[in-house]
Parts: structure tokens; C-alpha cells; sequence
């Protein structure tokens, strides 16, 4: 079965092959994801390049994170809704915001990073494995 995330009017989608787990998931409390977001953490699935597809027209906005790297949100141009991702950190992969998805069987975060900056009310997933800073 393949997984389908759409923004918020629709107009852009990512569907994920079928049989591809939706297994690496993290949540990030940088305060650029909390303005991304507008929420106090982002929260992502990975998955490799090959298996995602997106359809729908996005914009796209490039910036330097913490470690000096690039971080590219893709987000429709109707809604303004973030949908995909590619970090430098994360070659080889496409982000998907984890909401999009719109499934609460989600597999829940794997990592937590930058919980320097993790609102103290936020809790973390049992088990999830824990990063003050971004993970290297």
C-alpha cells in the first residue's frame, strides 16, 4: 500500500511507493522549525529520494541551518502549506512533514533534535533517541 500526504487545499501531494515504511521520523525543536511550523517542534518522515513522488506545484525557500548546511522547505503556492524537504544533511532523502500525512498511526519520532531549544511542556516518545543539538 502506498502513503499519500497532500497540503492543506490538496494541490500538492507525495505519494510514497508502495511497501516503503514510513519508519524515520524525527521531530526538530530548532527555533527555525518553530517558525516554519508555527508550532513549537517539525516533525518529519524520511525517506529515499526514489520512493517519493510529488506532484502539484510548490515553491521552494533554501536556508543555512545551525551546522551550515541548507535546509529546503517545498510548499504550495495556493496554501502555503510545507509538504516536502531536502537537507544536505540527509543526502539522498525527501522530507515529508509528518502532519501531511494526516494519519494518527504514524510510527512516532525515532529522534528529538535540538532539544536546547524543546519547549519544557513538549514531551518526547518513550524510547525516542535524544539530541541537544542536531544530530551529526
Amino acid at each position: 500500500m502506498s502513503h499519500r500526504a497532500a497540503c492543506h487545499c490538496g494541490a500538492v501531494t507525495v505519494t510514497v511507493a508502495d511497501g516503503v515504511p514510513l519508519a524515520i521520523v524525527n521531530i526538530c525543536h530548532c527555533q527555525a522549525c518553530q517558525r516554519r511550523t508555527g508550532s513549537p517542534f517539525g516533525s518529519i518522515v524520511w525517506v529515499p529520494d526514489a520512493t517519493a513522488t510529488v506532484a502539484g506545484t510548490t515553491r521552494s525557500y533554501t536556508r543555512p541551518t545551525d551546522e551550515g548546511r541548507h535546509f529546503t522547505s517545498h510548499f504550495c503556492v495556493t496554501c502555503g502549506s510545507n509538504i516536502a524537504f531536502t537537507a544536505e544533511k540527509n543526502p539522498g532523502f525527501t522530507g515529508i512533514a509528518a502532519g501531511a500525512f494526516a494519519d494518527p498511526s504514524l510510527t512516532p519520532p525515532r529522534t528529538s533534535v535540538w532539544e536546547e531549544s524543546r519547549h519544557p511542556w513538549v514531551a518526547v516518545p518513550e524510547g525516542a533517541a535524544r539530541f541537544p543539538k542536531g544530530r551529526v
